[in-house]
């Protein structure tokens, strides 16, 4: 048995992204937890909301591939988020589930941190949190969720750090962490940049070394 998100919206709107979360988590009455809850759930908030989900969890080290699972919504949505769009995802993605139990679980480890943040956060610098800014946040949003997904050391946690930094500065139109958020970006394209050319260094030379 699922409750009908709709019912659980009127709940969600105002409410800190945690208390959400929580909310959703504890929620005995359904077996499974699905991305298309969370769309419905989350209403006008979906975006940055579902960004800051997606991306939270890469922060971490995660198993191979994981990265590429989460990465995939989150091109869709900082695309849609770069174009001012509402958010949509194609049925494949919407229909992803967990048992409420693993999402309890992920729940429980990303709300402390979570709470911690929303303590920080206060709208300030609204301005940087509006189009046209918000559609730019969006666009380096992309930019770090294509390097997310691609399999390079390191290429996980700083782009993640940055996305979720944004994600929620926007949430929560707190302008000074969407600059967090821009720094943490260039810091992150500074250091996977550094790592691209090091490995495509040492390619170059074990070709050379191959063939002289």
């Amino acid at each position: 048995m699922s409750t009908d998100p709709s019912s659980l919206r009127g709940a969600a709107t105002g409410q800190p992204l945690s208390v959400v979360l929580l909310q959703l988590a504890q929620d005995r009455s359904r077996s499974r937890v699905s991305v298309a809850d969370l769309l419905a759930l989350l209403g006008d908030r979906a975006i940055g909301a579902l960004m800051f989900i997606f991306a939270a969890p890469n922060i971490l080290p995660v198993p191979p591939g994981v990265s590429a699972i989460l990465g995939a919504p989150l091109i869709f949505l900082s695309a849609q988020w770069m174009l001012g769009m509402r958010p949509w995802l194609p049925k494949l993605v919407r229909e992803r589930s967990l048992s409420r139990e693993d999402f309890a679980a992920l729940t429980w480890r990303v709300v402390p941190w979570l709470g911690k943040a929303e303590r920080l956060l206060r709208p300030r610098y609204g301005f940087l949190a509006k189009p046209p800014m918000e559609n730019l946040v969006g666009a380096v949003c992309l930019l770090l969720a294509l390097v997310l997904v691609l399999p390079i050391p390191l290429g996980n946690t700083l782009p993640a750090l940055s996305i979720s930094l944004l994600a929620l500065g926007v949430l929560e139109r707190d302008g000074l962490w969407i600059v967090g958020g821009l720094i943490a970006s260039t810091i992150a394209a500074a250091v996977v940049s550094g790592v691209v050319f090091a490995l495509v260094k040492a390619a170059l030379f074990m070709l050379a070394s191959v063939w002289p």
